[in-house]
């Protein structure tokens, strides 16, 4: 009784610790990845690559579950007891609509696909209307915040920003909602965009300086845009629209009118990479619309859509771009983060940008001039390529468009990869992504090009596939290093990957496993079955542990070594 009495004693001396916790250091964030993960990519690179090597390759097998901790969204929800057990948190409850969405994903499923944040031994995520606070030694819910809204699409939601003691938030109705980190009240909601124009915001808020940058997303035809937001206050500071909106701006030459531009799409809906010694914030942009047909409206390459972009994240003013798919035709965004590296390049020092396309293809960019390096094939399957021109671009095969006879086209709507994120590992210089090989079927329902916006105008039969991957890319040639196929006979992307100073990659497969593999080769060193892994793993060091965090649907699982 006395020994349960201490530890009681314990637990209770380091609650206030826990549940207040500390204001995140900004300057945490300019840092290589190590102990903690305050942002999206764990640091501002992108690499997702953590310093961390209490685990390695000797060890990794002795891997076991430290706390499971389960979330329940909505307005009435109980549960997040963690390993201890014990009740929710009162639920606090915010929002102009009346809907209550009880969270959300395809189909409904209420999963976490976030990046989680990890702060001073707190942990913060989201799914769509929802963001919780969980102790990161046990996974206990310290609060729980729920956003009543006005319905759109719940297709996901990529996680949240920090600021000092300020958490940010992006909703699918179109608000951008701050939260007290300490107890998950709401301090304010400003709008990002319109929601009666069809909008949905769902990427993870990136913070930098004073600035706190968000992204939205349109399936019909309103322009996409960036904006950088007052982190004291909401109001925008400035707005970067990814297609011209008026006369003069630059690239309305690569569409076929004014109208057909600002109506043109280039959505915004994964975070971006951010560059501290050029001031530079680089990221990816969606496809043009209308998506799948060629109306005159839309003549040329669609600029800025489908492009890797870099703005000054002072000004919001463009400092470069390369676009990757011009004219795109197969809804194939280009918003997947960019990865920035500093490494070798034909024998000389160079600061890169890595970025793997949905479109099936790997570049290499100068990330302070947005020179083309390199562009590789990653995607067996594709097949919708007729060239790469001079710049590195791939352009299309016209019989590759959807047609009312029918095209046979890889990839598949999907993409070669999509919006989990990719790794790059400095210890063996390869680019991971999770990649899908998949043909299908695009017929062409619509030939009058007024009558297709959006993502309309098109059919899709799916025909079948060579399977889901992890794949390692060398960014130097573009060239595929090796490949391990995930099991199972299906296609799909696995969702996210984790390297770590330890010699490991961390990566959820098509089988439901949590994987550790060896980055150099993709050896399976350790596995364990949780379900269907929704996130990319994450791992922080707390205590003198170092944990590896990844998300089941509704459930959080941490894995240390004891």
């Amino acid at each position: 009784m006395m020994k349960i009495e201490k530890s009681l004693l314990a637990a209770i001396c380091i609650l206030p610790r826990l549940v207040f916790g500390q204001a995140l250091d900004p300057a945490l964030l300019t840092k290589p990845l190590g102990e903690s993960w305050p942002t999206y990519s764990g640091d501002y690179s992108g690499k997702r690559y953590s310093s961390l090597k209490q685990i390695d390759q000797s060890n990794v097998k002795n891997l076991t579950l430290a706390w499971v901790s389960k979330v329940t969204p909505g307005a009435g929800a109980a549960g997040g007891g963690g390993r201890f057990g014990g009740g929710a948190s009162a639920v606090i409850i915010g929002g102009e609509g009346t809907a209550d969405m009880g969270g959300g994903g395809f189909g409904g499923a209420s999963s976490v696909r976030a990046s989680i944040l990890e702060v001073n031994g707190i942990l913060y995520f989201s799914m769509p209307d929802n963001a919780w606070a969980a102790d990161a030694r046990d996974g206990h819910e310290l609060w729980h915040y729920f956003w009543k809204t006005k319905g759109g699409t719940h297709i996901g939601n990529r996680g949240l920003g920090m600021w000092g003691n300020w958490l940010y938030m992006e909703t699918p109705d179109d608000f951008l909602v701050c939260l007290d980190a300490k107890t998950g009240k709401e301090r304010w909601h400003k709008e990002i965009a319109n929601f009666n124009q069809q909008y949905f915001s769902t990427m993870a808020p990136i913070v930098v300086g004073n600035h706190i940058l968000i992204g939205t997303g349109n399936d019909l035809d309103e322009p996409g845009y960036v904006q950088a937001r007052d982190p004291e206050t909401g109001d925008v500071q400035w707005t970067f629209y990814t297609v011209p909106v008026k006369k003069g701006d630059a690239g309305l030459d690569t569409w076929g009118s004014l109208d057909g531009a600002k109506h043109g799409a280039g959505n915004v809906w994964i975070p971006g990479s951010y560059d501290p010694e050029t001031h530079l914030y680089i990221f990816g942009t969606g496809n043009p619309s209308p998506a799948y047909t060629n109306p005159p409206s839309r003549a040329g390459d669609n600029l800025y859509t489908c492009s890797i972009v870099a703005v000054n994240v002072d000004t919001g003013k463009m400092a470069w771009y390369y676009q990757v798919n011009p004219h795109d035709t197969h809804d194939w965004d280009s918003t997947e983060t960019p990865v920035l590296v500093d490494g070798e390049f034909n024998g000389r020092p160079r600061k890169m940008a890595l970025h793997a396309d949905r479109n099936g293809y790997f570049f290499t960019l100068d990330r302070l001039t947005g020179e083309h390096l390199v562009t590789g094939k990653f995607s067996e399957a594709a097949n919708w390529v007729k060239e790469l021109n001079a710049n590195g671009q791939p352009i299309r095969s016209l019989e590759k468009d959807s047609t009312v006879a029918g095209s046979l086209v890889s990839p598949n709507n999907e993409g070669a990869t999509n919006w989990p994120p990719p790794s790059y590992s400095p210890d063996t210089g390869l680019f991971y992504v999770p990649s899908n090989e998949a043909y299908a079927m695009y017929y062409l329902t619509e030939t009058d090009p007024r009558g297709a916006m959006g993502l309309g105008g098109k059919e899709e039969d799916g025909l079948g596939t060579m399977g889901g991957y992890l794949t390692a890319i060398d960014y130097k040639t573009g060239k595929v290093a090796w490949r391990h196929r995930y099991p199972g006979t299906g296609g799909g992307l696995g969702n996210g990957i984790l390297t770590t100073a330890g010699k490991l990659l961390f990566a959820g497969d098509l089988g439901g496993n949590l994987v550790a593999y060896d980055s150099a080769n993709g050896k399976i060193l350790w596995h364990t079955h949780l379900g269907r892994v929704t996130n990319a793993p994450e791992t922080y060091l707390l205590d003198g542990h170092q944990y590896i965090l990844v998300a089941a649907g509704d459930t959080l699982y941490a894995f240390t070594l004891y």
